[in-house]
């Protein structure tokens, strides 16, 4: 495993050429000159930090412990915020958190003093895109269709993981420390995912779903075509073996089928019975895109562990949700937005939707479907996601229901409620903070001003710099 020196540079231009990488150990030092004699990885940091993607995150922290006093402090499960709280960080973990006067500061921790803010969990985005690009120029008509394996598109795969990163960083930097994407990019997810664990970029924790799957012409190309249950079955161990974290199935569109009616399943029961049962098999969770109708009764009958996007559902279909404890995101500010400048029929309905599963008591995560970082807007950009919590508070949350939807509830839905979603010991050291009261406006979360993800500060606008990953 290598890593960068940090050495104090911030930045690397391509004219300087020069790489220094040492062992995780420190045992040897190498100098290299020029991308081609690099490793991949290595290639890949010096790319991005000439392009001002990388500076100070590639240098390795030391382990010394951090403090944190936080004025106010949601810990991302209870009912109501906390006072004058002191979180204890030590490496990339949450050692200690309580009360100030209960717990003693380590001897030469370094202290963040947030004593006028509100810290919450690290945010947790879960239905997401990092390869939508927006309307990029030569992106096409369809500003959310992601071009890493389109044929005929102007876009290579590697240009297209460029602008994922973008994406990326902006999502890391507004708060979102955690990020499930439900595959847009083919395996690319898993290069972005690896070197953002690796620490050649920054970003969001990754969940990725690789190649999503589907049963018929309905839904993205670039799912890949299921016509049985045994592809079914083989595409899973396909997906899993090119490092998938989950199983994504494309099981309905939105808009009707001419020739099946609206809210038609793009495959039959039998084939996603089969692609559900090996994931579970295999261990992992399966996501399934299901708008409405026949194609979300489908979903549950079939062992589904999230609905994703959902836009109608009936009110027997919300009672068996509850009762399989399966999860649901919906994905509300781009439906919105999508009414107003597309024609777009469902904003109502989608909004009676998430209204019966509040009053049920689905458990229901956090989800944007967020679109590139450029140009048009066919839905909220990424960097942008927190106007979601908004939207689900005008329709019947509370502000901390819809903060636990992005947290404790996020993490759980996720496979990962051991890891993020509260701030408990043991846990990654992942937060924000904002000024204000989240549980009173929760439109807070759009103004983050504190960035914190596994111990390391990404930004911290309450320092006075407004600095964040290295930028001057």
């Amino acid at each position: 495993m290598l890593r960068w020196l940090s050495g104090g540079v911030d930045r690397l231009t391509p004219e300087a050429g020069e790489y220094i990488f040492t062992s995780a150990e420190g045992e040897s030092k190498n100098l290299f000159w020029g991308v081609h004699s690099m490793k991949r990885q290595s290639a890949i940091g010096f790319v991005l930090l000439a392009l001002g993607l990388g500076g100070s995150w590639l240098g390795a922290q030391g382990q010394k412990a951090t403090v944190i006093l936080a004025g106010r402090l949601f810990d991302g499960k209870s009912d109501r915020l906390l006072s004058n709280q002191l979180i204890v960080i030590q490496g990339d973990r949450i050692a200690e958190v309580g009360p100030a006067g209960s717990i003693t500061i380590p001897a030469g921790a370094q202290e963040i003093d947030l004593r006028n803010a509100t810290v919450l969990p690290g945010l947790i985005e879960g239905h997401n895109h990092m390869f939508k690009i927006g309307d990029h120029p030569g992106a096409g008509a369809d500003a959310s269709v992601p071009l890493v394996i389109e044929p005929g598109t102007p876009f290579s795969a590697p240009y297209s993981t460029l602008l994922a990163s973008v994406n990326a960083r902006l999502d890391l930097e507004s708060g979102f420390t955690t990020a499930r994407d439900l595959s847009s990019g083919g395996t690319a997810d898993v290069d972005l995912r690896n070197a953002i664990n690796e620490g050649i970029i920054p970003g969001p924790r990754m969940r990725v779903a690789t190649e999503g799957l589907r049963g018929s012409i309905a839904g993205p190309r670039y799912f890949h075509l299921v016509d049985s249950p045994y592809e079914g079955r083989k595409q899973v161990r396909i997906q899993l073996k090119n490092g998938a974290d989950f199983i994504k199935i494309y099981a309905a569109g939105i808009r009707a089928n001419p020739a099946l009616g609206y809210g038609a399943p793009t495959m039959t029961l039998e084939e996603e019975q089969a692609i559900v049962d090996e994931a579970h098999r295999q261990g992992v969770r399966v996501a399934c895109t299901a708008h409405a109708g026949v194609a979300v009764r489908q979903s549950i009958e079939a062992g589904c562990d999230s609905l994703e996007l959902v836009t109608d559902i009936d009110a027997e279909s919300v009672r068996m949700v509850v009762e399989k404890g399966i999860f649901m995101t919906f994905g509300l500010t781009i439906t919105k937005i999508q009414a107003k400048s597309q024609n777009f029929p469902m904003a109502e309905l989608s909004k009676a939707s998430f209204q019966r599963a509040v009053k049920a008591g689905v458990k229901i995560a956090f989800s944007v479907n967020a679109t590139g970082a450029h140009g048009k807007q066919a839905g909220p950009y990424h960097g942008e996601e927190a106007v979601e919590f908004a939207t689900m508070v005008e329709y019947g949350m509370t502000p901390l229901q819809a903060i636990r939807s992005a947290t404790s509830v996020g993490a759980e839905n996720i496979g990962w409620g051991d890891r993020v979603g509260s701030i408990e010991k043991g846990k990654f050291a992942d937060f924000v903070g904002v000024s204000g009261n989240p549980a009173i406006d929760v439109t807070e979360l759009e103004r983050v001003k504190f960035v914190m993800k596994g111990g390391q500060i990404v930004r911290n606008d309450f320092a006075g710099s407004g600095a964040s990953l290295g930028r001057k």
